[in-house]
């Protein structure tokens, strides 16, 4: 069973190292949401009075900026480890 699942991983990886425009987007989107979650915290602590709505809206930033730093990380892995490791794969 082990086997199978090992199996079934390497092929979804060599399929995703074939994507590249859907890693690049992956990426960009990433980073994109995170830099976005990163404004929300800047603006809520500049602009918002000391409150339990500031802290509110801070923790959204902070999940936004969470969730695309998480994206950003998993599509530069894609673009460039599964591109090395599909590049040095013999074809099967």
């Amino acid at each position: 069973m082990t086997e199978n699942k090992g199996a079934a991983l390497l092929r979804w990886l060599q399929h995703r190292a074939g994507q590249d425009r859907a890693n690049l987007r992956l990426f960009v989107l990433g980073a994109a949401a995170f830099f976005t979650g990163i404004g929300i915290i800047l603006l809520a602590q500049k602009y918002l009075l000391p409150s339990l709505m500031q802290e509110i809206i801070s923790l959204t930033g902070l999940i936004i900026a969470a969730v695309g730093a998480l994206c950003a990380a998993l599509g530069y892995i894609a673009l460039s480890i599964l591109r090395i490791i599909r590049l040095t794969r013999k074809n099967d």
